[in-house]
């Protein structure tokens, strides 16, 4: 079961910003304030400073209208924060409309793809949020992804599934902070050359894709596609050698050979099937008879052998 998100409470007040506040019919109580470092603002008429970070307009309205009490009958105020801190939400990589989010309010990780336009094709299956600032205004602990707090150069970070979001559950749709940065990762390729219809790259997607898949998507073999040997070039892991798979596509599809999951960066070569001898030798006499039709048209001898 997903569990229920938090009410957003709209944009909450950060070190930086700046206020006004004015008091109907009441000049001398009007004031301005910036929140200082430490989340604080200086009031003029209270005894102590007031708390600003992480209250919204509204929250910081109310303490300071209950502060007017003291001194008017039933005060009529007005708050503006006329500086606002951004610290902008970034996202880039395989999507449509990279671009930054000024959060005035609660996002979550899908709503922020939406909004950029959603995924290319050549998008992959994963999304990284970076989240190098610590989200100052959530209650919920699980949102500081520090690992190593002793590491000023230690960046948290949480890699996600375009799948799993498109499926829904629990934690796959994090909410995203101000000063988070979410890249969207780039398909694998894999690329078929030789005898197909549309040789070129394909994107290795999250759900993988096999070998027959792949030739479906390139439009399939041409006439002469030698299928009962095709090879695969495949890079062996951690190393920079190269192993060859021989694959027999007519036992794939025929279900007595099991069809080959395809890995990042293989390459399918399709070679030309060989001529049996009956034909080879049929190629043989018919090249004979277009070079004597040659050189008879230009006048060259010929025997004639009883």
């Amino acid at each position: 079961m997903v569990a229920a998100q938090p009410v957003s409470r709209g944009y909450l007040l950060s070190p930086g910003d700046e206020l006004l506040i004015k008091v109907l019919g009441e000049e001398q109580f009007g004031f301005t304030a910036a929140v200082d470092e430490n989340g604080m603002i200086s009031v003029p008429f209270a005894e102590k400073q007031v708390v600003a970070k992480c209250k919204s307009e509204s929250e910081l309205s109310g303490e300071i209208k209950a502060l007017l009490t003291r001194y008017l009958l039933k005060p009529q105020m007005n708050l503006q924060i006329t500086k606002r801190t951004v610290i902008p939400v970034t996202v880039y990589g395989e999507v449509n409309k990279p671009q930054e989010f000024d959060l005035r309010r609660r996002a979550t990780l899908i709503e922020l793809l939406a909004n950029s336009g959603g995924v290319k094709e050549e998008a992959g299956g994963s999304v990284q949020v970076f989240r190098p600032i610590k989200p100052a205004c959530s209650a919920d602990e699980s949102a500081n992804w520090r690992s190593n707090p002793n590491d000023p150069l230690d960046v948290p970070f949480r890699t996600f599934s375009l799948a799993n979001m498109a499926k829904g559950g629990e934690d796959v749709n994090p909410i995203i902070y101000p000063g988070d940065v979410i890249i969207v990762d780039k398909a694998a390729p894999i690329y078929i050359t030789g005898e197909v219809v549309a040789p070129g790259g394909i994107y290795l997607k999250e759900d993988g894709l096999t070998l027959t898949q792949a030739i479906g998507k390139i439009g399939g073999f041409r006439r002469e596609a030698k299928t009962k040997d095709i090879r695969i070039q495949r890079k062996k892991p951690g190393s920079t050698d190269i192993e060859f798979i021989s694959v027999n596509y007519d036992l794939i599809k025929a279900k007595q050979q099991p069809d080959v999951l395809l890995q990042p960066y293989d390459i399918v070569e399709v070679d030309v099937k060989k001529d049996s001898l009956g034909v080879s030798l049929f190629k043989f006499a018919i090249g004979l008879a277009k070079a004597g039709a040659t050189a008879a048209s230009t006048g060259g001898g010929y025997r004639v052998l009883y």
